[in-house]
């Protein structure tokens, strides 16, 4: 009988170690308590608390395991949130738009302001390109669904022009800036750190950047499973970010020694880049809301998303 008895608790353990293991449903798992960011290369504040490794110490106290996952750009990123490899992200204006479009379940749960002169669209220095009227019938690379994507769509239309006037040229940033270097666009919107470091290594000629146009936000996103589940974990994920940006905004030179081996870039060219970075975690206003449902009706009217979105409809609201 002890014999019997002692070899169903051992089954009764084993089933229980197999059930962690399997994150089986009613059994607490380690993957449970684990929190997937996402970020882009140079994504901002999320580099900053990842070389800093303040998140894995104050979530670790309170039951979490942080994991980190890289991605070129934001459009990538919010496939990888849609696909539920990550559960939290940051991206600029367009990414969630054409999420949405896509019918991704995410939420937006807080905005950065935007810095102007973070993005620009830049030419080769002696090419004959003036200025964005001169981009008529030429090739533009871009990263299509990224802040970059609407700032060329905002410049064209500044200057008299539609994006069928152009011919674009859908690239990710390591590969359109070879395209860029070997001549194969005449053109190339991009962000930080991809503009600073084209700046410091290339010769061109910025053509034009958010200056003059309406002043669009980056977000922060999270699957609205994630969202709705965790809402206090996503609040204290806030707050550190909140933190992260008022120190961030004061000492530019230290972020970029910072930032400098996690993304293998000279610091000179980190440092242009933090000298024209904002930074300060905010809830998304009535006014960024609408700023936010521009940039989607513009896209939209241009045919590059496949319908209309209503922005506040995936406004995610932290309980009181």
């Amino acid at each position: 009988m002890r014999s019997i008895t002692f070899h169903r608790r051992l089954l009764g353990a084993l089933t229980l170690v197999a059930g962690l293991a399997l994150g089986l449903p009613g059994v607490a798992s380690a993957e449970q308590q684990a929190l997937k960011i996402g970020f882009q290369k140079g994504g901002g504040l999320l580099a900053v608390l990842k070389s800093q490794g303040v998140l894995e110490k104050s979530l670790g106290e309170q039951g979490y395991r942080v994991t980190w996952h890289e991605f070129q750009a934001g459009p990538q990123l919010l496939e990888a949130l849609n696909a539920g490899s990550v559960d939290f992200g940051y991206t600029g204006a367009p990414p969630p738009i054409f999420a949405q479009a896509a019918g991704i379940d995410l939420v937006y749960v807080g905005a950065e302001p935007h810095a102007p002169r973070t993005e620009a669209i830049v030419t080769h220095k002696d090419s004959s390109i003036a200025d964005i009227a001169g981009l008529k019938g030429k090739k533009v690379a871009v990263q299509k669904g990224s802040s970059a994507n609407y700032l060329l769509v905002a410049s064209l239309a500044k200057a008299g022009l539609s994006f069928a006037d152009i011919q674009p040229v859908y690239l990710p940033p390591a590969d359109a800036r070879a395209a860029f270097e070997n001549r194969s666009v005449d053109a190339w919107s991009v962000w930080d750190p991809y503009l600073a470091a084209i700046e410091k290594g290339a010769s061109v000629r910025v053509l034009g950047n958010y200056e003059g146009l309406s002043q669009t936000n980056a977000f922060y996103e999270a699957s609205r499973r994630f969202a709705e589940t965790n809402p206090k974990l996503l609040q204290a994920l806030l707050g550190e970010l909140a933190k992260a940006g008022a120190w961030a905004n004061d000492n530019p030179g230290e972020v970029a020694r910072l930032l400098a081996p996690q993304l293998g870039l000279p610091e000179d060219v980190l440092t242009l880049w933090q000298k024209r970075a904002r930074y300060g975690v905010q809830p998304l206003s009535a006014e960024i809301v609408a700023v936010q449902q521009k940039v989607a009706d513009t896209f939209h009217e241009q045919k590059l998303i496949p319908r209309s979105v209503k922005v506040g409809e995936i406004v995610w609201k932290a309980p009181q």
